[in-house]
């Protein structure tokens, strides 16, 4: 993946925090995504679907662009503008109540959205799993604590996030909470090294949310911080 490649997608419109294309250009550097064009991934909580361009171009695969936040005829527009309106299509539900066929998809992708629906014990194998298909992978990058602040989000993050501050957790809680199951091999989670790339990127856009963030960076943001890498591959 050329990150270059991208630039001209990336603005305050399309932009939803820390760059996006950042994290997911070091998910698929660490674990390609080897994809046949009738092969399905779900891209959970794509927001402006800044990602699920992405994805689309670097997979060649048909993407269902997912978010409750986002309408799915805005985005059905940009991915029109975008040329790939017929290879991704967009979605607006709940991940906590997902409407798609069982062992649908080969793949799945979220980036910075899998923290606020998926922080419990359970949520992964009862509403990701059987979505599956065996010898999937899962891709997530997410904002979370650093490990040896592990249990002080509350304490550390609060004057930044306020109630949302339990939301970031570190690389190695978020293993516990993705947890075991039969059709589970692997779960692997770690630190990112895009931290830096992505916030500069999104703290010198002139999105209004940024400008909010900046005041918090230093001191909060990037002591604390990281962004949390999570890649699990099924049986």
């Amino acid at each position: 993946m050329n990150f270059n490649d991208y630039k001209e997608y990336i603005s305050e419109k399309t932009m939803m925090g820390p760059n996006s294309v950042r994290i997911l250009e070091e998910l698929f550097s660490r674990y390609p995504l080897e994809l046949a064009s009738d092969d399905e991934i779900l891209d959970l909580g794509c927001g402006t679907g800044l990602t699920s361009l992405v994805i689309a171009k670097e997979t060649g695969a048909k993407v269902y662009a997912n978010d409750l936040w986002v309408n799915a005829e805005d985005n059905a527009k940009r991915f029109t503008e975008w040329g790939i309106g017929e290879q991704v299509i967009p979605v607006c539900e709940d991940a906590n109540n997902l409407h798609f066929n069982e062992k649908q998809f080969n793949a799945l992708v979220s980036i910075d959205s899998f923290h606020y629906f998926a922080g419990k014990a359970g949520f992964f194998q009862n509403k990701i799993l059987p979505f599956m298909k065996d010898k999937s992978a899962i891709l997530i990058g997410i904002p979370g604590l650093k490990n040896e602040y592990t249990g002080r989000a509350n304490e550390l993050l609060s004057n930044w996030l306020g109630d949302e501050a339990y939301l970031f957790k570190s690389p190695n809680h978020w293993k516990e909470i993705i947890g075991n199951h039969d059709r589970i091999e692997t779960v692997e989670t770690w630190e990112m090294g895009c931290f830096n790339k992505a916030w500069n990127e999104w703290l010198t856009s002139d999105h209004e949310f940024a400008r909010g963030d900046k005041q918090h960076f230093e001191t909060i943001i990037k002591p604390y911080t990281c962004f949390v890498g999570i890649y699990v591959k099924l049986k």
